[in-house]
């Protein structure tokens, strides 16, 4: 870890960053909610099962893609303002990449048609009697990746319309590619070493490449998991790229601190409209981009292994979903009621506020004990 420095000035600039992101999303808010509600890109019920739960049937036809308010904001302020090529370049490419297949997750769900993914019972009854032997050679050749991505929909409740989770999977894979290219081969060697809280940095070499593209790619998914209820995402991001802030700034990161204070800005503006009742939901655009710019933001500032704590209710919501997906296929029983478990305190009675703020309580106190740790 760097020296901490405790000029003031930095964090000054921080804030107002922070201050015109947030203002700059407010006026173009009401721009992209009508934009939104013209090309109908709203929430349906025939992609949406939680929809069909009594609390939940008013959020049908709510726009699903309020993410570009954050993603646009930070993007267009960061390269105007913030552009500096060893710091913000890929983590604004990798947050608009990430972004983009959000994108077109969500487009498809709504204006897709329904996508076949054999089931491996049916590539092997192929391989069996297909009559071009060609055919029946190339389904052996591909088994593996038609196995790969039938496991894969374990981990999603796929309609069959947009992204599936393998193409995710391996687009998601890209971007940690990415940043982990970046990191290692053109950052220099300081940032081949690991921070491990209480100990010190310790060179790890090559090994952190396969780390960063795990952390890229389980945070993606998990601020992804998290975005199913009425300011749950927002408010949480908010707490955490507040700290990301702060870790910046006692860390000497200026861009990387005025790029995570600009994305606080962004996301007080997006909270706001996103409240119960919601104006617009962040959708794929804006968790996948955000969840992408999270562990980038982190790993740079040498705190990947604090992304637990400072994600904690994002990886909270997604260890829920790996725990009941374990259960149903392993032990033939639901864990959960529902999962992500924020549906499982839904369906235990809790309201959708009362749950929604009990996170960001938790997931405050976690992060805050994140900084504790930071500091020592």
């Amino acid at each position: 870890m760097q020296s901490i420095i405790f000029s003031v000035d930095p964090l000054k600039t921080a804030i107002g960053f922070s201050l015109v992101s947030c203002v700059v999303a407010f006026l173009w808010a009401p721009f992209l909610t009508k934009i939104l509600y013209k090309y109908k890109l709203t929430r349906r019920n025939e992609y949406d099962a939680t929809l069909a739960m009594g609390a939940r049937k008013n959020k049908t036809g709510i726009p699903v893609m309020g993410g570009l308010l954050i993603i646009i904001t930070v993007a267009v302020i960061t390269i105007i303002f913030n552009w500096e090529r060893k710091f913000t370049w890929v983590p604004i490419g990798v947050m608009l990449l990430s972004a983009l297949l959000g994108a077109i997750d969500d487009i498809m769900n709504i204006y897709g048609h329904k996508r076949r993914n054999r089931k491996i019972s049916q590539v092997l009854k192929l391989i069996r009697v297909h009559a071009d032997w060609k055919q029946r050679v190339w389904l052996v050749i591909t088994l593996p990746w038609s196995i790969f991505k039938r496991a894969s929909m374990w981990i999603g409740s796929h309609p069959g319309k947009g992204v599936f989770v393998h193409e995710k999977l391996i687009l998601q894979f890209i971007a940690g590619a990415i940043t982990a290219w970046w990191i290692y081969f053109k950052l220099g060697e300081h940032w081949q070493q690991i921070n491990i809280p209480f100990d010190g940095l310790v060179d790890i070499g090559w090994w952190i490449i396969p780390l960063i593209i795990f952390f890229v790619m389980f945070t993606a998914n998990a601020v992804n998991v998290a975005d199913g209820m009425d300011g749950l995402a927002g408010g949480s991001l908010i707490i955490t790229f507040s700290a990301l802030t702060i870790l910046s700034w006692i860390t000497g990161y200026n861009e990387i601190m005025i790029l995570n204070a600009t994305t606080v800005g962004a996301l007080i503006t997006y909270t706001y409209f996103n409240i119960k009742p919601a104006r617009f939901q962040m959708g794929d655009v804006g968790s996948l981009g955000l969840g992408s710019l999270l562990a980038i933001n982190a790993i740079v500032i040498n705190q990947m292994l604090l992304l637990p704590f400072i994600a904690f209710i994002f990886y909270a919501e997604l260890l829920s979903v790996i725990i009941q997906i374990f259960g149903r296929h392993i032990l033939g029983r639901r864990i959960f009621k529902m999962a992500p478990i924020h549906h499982h305190f839904e369906l235990r009675g809790w309201t959708e506020e009362k749950t929604v703020m009990r996170f960001w309580i938790i997931h405050a106190a976690v992060v805050i004990l994140g900084i504790w740790i930071a500091l020592y």
